[in-house]
């Protein structure tokens, strides 16, 4: 499960997506790249470009999260903020 939060577009979007069950005992980054390869698949949208500023992990809750930024065209980039956690953690 992934609550990301964008700057762009406000509110909050909750996505389910699978990964391998050893997923969340990989580094943040690591997960964080799964469910973005995920999400460039499954809702045919292309690659998306980000950068991450800052990324941690709960290992006791088994949440990670992550903040940094969305690479549009040209200039624009927008923050978000990304929990990811097994669906069935909550």
């Amino acid at each position: 499960m992934a609550i990301l939060i964008h700057g762009k577009y406000g509110g909050e979007g909750r996505y389910e997506f699978s990964g391998p069950d050893d997923l969340l005992a990989q580094a943040p980054f690591q997960v964080m790249r799964a469910f973005m390869d995920s999400a460039e698949g499954t809702h045919e949208i292309g690659h998306i470009d980000y950068e991450i500023n800052a990324a941690l992990k709960n290992k006791e809750r088994g949440i990670v999260t992550v903040i940094g930024e969305v690479l549009f065209e040209g200039a624009d980039r927008q923050p978000f903020m990304c929990m990811l956690s097994r669906a069935d953690a909550e």
